[in-house]
């Protein structure tokens, strides 16, 4: 229940402050130009919170559903405008006016993207070093020569400090280039080539993690098969699972190490498990029934136990990435471009078929990351709003009717004719639109549900 709540109110939050954002740039560069704002509101359906401020009486309003909002200007083509206004009514204004009141919002997210990462470069990233643990059979990256222990240091000489660089940098280079140079030191410290063959775009951008997809495992800690912490109320905890007790065996198989008493326990969910524990100078049975959770789709079994690990290992892997005030502006402008052409990418793949449609993501996975990156730290929370705010800002560039850059298209193809197009042409596109975004949201809805209850 409570990480419910964690994620319920950390996406109210997200929602809200990336709204803000962008409804505020289409405010604030609507007022310098001069046009009258009527209302500005967060979220749609009922007001729950109004007040009017300003020479201009804009109204202010928060209402019900957190999931858009909206900057209603004066404008001739719904209200009749006193002469004494009709110079400060949007559909008055020249092209290029509205195109910057348009753009604005777009803008605006991009803009709160950067101050979001030079933040989060401030504070530091604290992430793991991208070592190699174990490499798969017949994977790409065993036929690029991978191997157990092999350190990522740069790719296409674009170094690399941690697995989440490292998958960023990957998949930007794999869709632009195909075949990727990968800088990597061996175990022995030689310093190496490999080449990664990225070419198939369908299996790079499949629904997934993509070190899983290449076939490489990062490198974990030697966990002992002690045990070091129970969850309280888990499936564990219910069977009698105590700190200090040896797993020796699982319905009388013996256990070679905690990798494989974790793989024995997700191939599981709901069967009862007979387990050997040494306590003390004694042995004895105890049953636990692996809780069923869903994990990317996949239902697995969890009961809830933690490892004795090597400690000193761990944070000989665990690296901070953290820079100066203006280093990290810099950094937080390349990281935001990086992201948004990654994103144009990714989606113009889906376009051609060649990525999958369970790669999109809604309001209900929206809520589950936040809620994770909000308890990990305000580094993560940050970089979190960052990349949703360049994904909305993206999102409302895109040329479909209804949203931004549907907007804008009209105004692009106003300035080639020299004329607006008509109105029937305008309701004619508003309507496609409606439908394409019914049909998007219908779909991240449905990936959303497949993810929580699973797989049909």
């Amino acid at each position: 229940m409570t990480s419910l709540l964690v994620s319920v109110a950390a996406f109210i939050v997200t929602i809200g402050v990336l709204v803000t954002i962008h409804e505020f740039g289409h405010f604030w560069v609507a007022k310098r130009l001069g046009v009258k704002v009527l209302r500005f509101s967060v979220g749609f359906g009922r007001p729950l919170w109004r007040r009017r401020g300003g020479a201009d009486g804009t109204e202010y309003v928060i209402a019900a559903i957190p999931l858009g909002g909206y900057v209603k200007m004066l404008d001739e083509r719904e209200i009749e405008v006193p002469a004494a206004e009709r110079h400060r009514a949007f559909n008055r204004q020249s092209v290029g006016r509205r195109i910057a009141v348009v753009a604005a919002g777009p803008v605006f997210n991009f803009l709160f993207a950067i101050v979001a990462y030079a933040l989060m470069f401030m504070i530091g990233v604290t992430g793991v070093r991208p070592v190699v643990g174990q490499v798969e059979t017949d994977s790409l990256a065993a036929e690029a020569g991978f191997q157990a222990m092999d350190e990522i240091r740069a790719v296409d000489n674009t170094p690399v400090r941690t697995w989440e660089q490292a998958s960023m940098t990957l998949l930007d280079e794999a869709l632009e280039e195909g075949v990727v140079d990968v800088s990597v030191r061996t175990e022995d410290g030689s310093n190496v080539q490999r080449n990664l063959d990225l070419r198939d775009t369908r299996k790079v951008l499949a629904e997934g993690s993509l070190f899983d997809k290449l076939g490489i495992q990062p490198w974990r800690p030697t966990a002992d098969m002690i045990v070091d912490r129970v969850a309280e109320g888990s499936a564990a905890a219910q069977a009698g699972l105590r700190e200090g007790d040896r797993i020796v065996a699982a319905d009388g198989r013996r256990l070679q190490d905690w990798q494989a008493w974790v793989d024995y326990v997700r191939q599981r969910p709901g069967e009862a498990i007979v387990l050997t524990v040494e306590r003390g100078q004694g042995s004895l049975e105890l049953s636990v029934r692996p809780e069923p959770v869903e994990e990317d789709g996949e239902r697995i079994g969890r009961i809830g136990v933690y490892p004795k690990i090597d400690r000193q290992a761990l944070d000989a892997m665990r690296v901070t990435v953290r820079y100066g005030p203006l280093e990290s502006v810099g950094r937080g402008m390349e990281k935001m471009w990086d992201v948004s052409t990654l994103t144009l990418r990714v989606l113009w793949n889906l376009v051609l078929g060649q990525a999958s449609v369970k790669t999109l993501s809604g309001p209900l996975s929206i809520a589950e990351y936040a809620g994770v990156s909000a308890t990990i730290g305000m580094a993560a929370f940050l970089s979190f709003l960052a990349l949703v705010s360049v994904s909305l800002g993206v999102l409302n560039l895109l040329p479909i009717p209804v949203l931004d850059g549907g907007h804008l298209l009209y105004y692009l193809i106003e300035l080639a004719k020299g004329s607006p197009l008509s109105e029937e042409a305008q309701a004619v596109g508003q309507r496609i639109g409606l439908v394409l975004l019914a049909a998007l949201m219908a779909l991240v809805l449905y990936n959303d549900l497949t993810r929580l209850v699973g797989s049909p």
